[in-house]
């Protein structure tokens, strides 16, 4: 059939009624529209980074052509982009969600072991004092001797006096502890994700991993990545001689063509990092 053309020859792209545009909450915004154009003509309408009719703040991301009959195509073109109202249009406000639950960890580390760890806790786990027994196994002691090990608090067994090495919990009377080598320990991680239009943003976040902070946004060097309803000082105290309590654990990132997203984990520790191993600032 034979075309008859009536109005806009459509040599440029028509934008046609109906566009949508959306907001996820966070501040990405994202846009879809759909042209009219003559296949002899332009087609590059949806070309990457061209400006959204809907919105100034969004650009293409891709786009697909649908050819119709007699010579027309179909152009729905996807936009993305940063709502400016929210952190300048930067990037958008980390999505957060937090695990919590229990994992193994040697008895050793909890931290009632040695000293009452306060409300909550009934007396303590070994104790500091430590007398010789027969509960526990023959050692070899320093001078080279056998000799007998030290037991303290529900049977736990050391191999000198004011402590050392633990061997275990030797005595059977103590049948909660008899045989024990592991705890359940709680355990909370953060992981979340944010858009970016700036690559300067993701080698901050690249460069703070490994490292620990007391504040949720590192010492406002990245984004808020722990919600502020969690809190917004994370610090050890006495229970951990001051070290800080967040640690960047991991970063991932993926390319977008004109955003970022990045994909993180922060973990936190009750007793905090030390600072010995983690360091406190980022290195970037």
């Amino acid at each position: 059939m034979a075309r008859i053309a009536v109005g806009d020859n459509l040599n440029a792209p028509i934008q046609q009624p109906g566009g949508k545009l959306s907001n996820d909450g966070y501040g990405l915004l994202t846009a879809t529209v759909v042209w009219k154009a003559n296949t002899n003509n332009d087609l590059s309408v949806g070309n990457r980074g061209s400006t959204c009719p809907i919105n100034g703040a969004l650009a293409a991301h891709k786009f697909a052509v649908t050819y119709d009959a007699l010579g027309m195509a179909t152009i729905t073109v996807d936009y993305i982009g940063i709502d400016p109202n929210v952190n300048g249009g930067v990037y958008t406000n980390p999505q957060v969600g937090s695990s919590n639950g229990l994992t193994s960890q040697p008895i050793t580390t909890n931290p009632n072991f040695f000293e009452n760890a306060g409300s909550g806790y009934y007396n303590v786990i070994a104790g500091t004092t430590y007398t010789e027994s027969d509960k526990g196994p023959q050692i070899i002691r320093a001078d080279g001797n056998k000799g007998k090990s030290y037991v303290g608090e529900n049977g736990a067994c050391f191999e000198r006096p004011d402590g050392g090495r633990f061997i275990g919990f030797v005595d059977p009377a103590f049948k909660k502890f008899y045989g024990k080598t592991n705890y359940l320990a709680p355990q909370t991680s953060f992981s979340g994700h944010f858009y970016t239009s700036e690559a300067e943003q993701v080698q901050a976040m690249i460069g703070a991993l490994n490292t620990s902070a007391a504040t949720n946004n590192w010492e406002g060097t990245l984004p808020k990545i722990v919600p502020d309803y969690a809190g917004t000082y994370w610090n050890s105290g006495t229970l951990g001689d001051g070290d800080n309590q967040l640690l960047l654990a991991q970063v991932n990132v993926e390319d977008f063509g004109l955003l970022y997203k990045v994909n993180y984990e922060v973990r936190y520790s009750a007793e905090g990092w030390p600072a010995e191993v983690y360091p406190v600032t980022p290195s970037f």
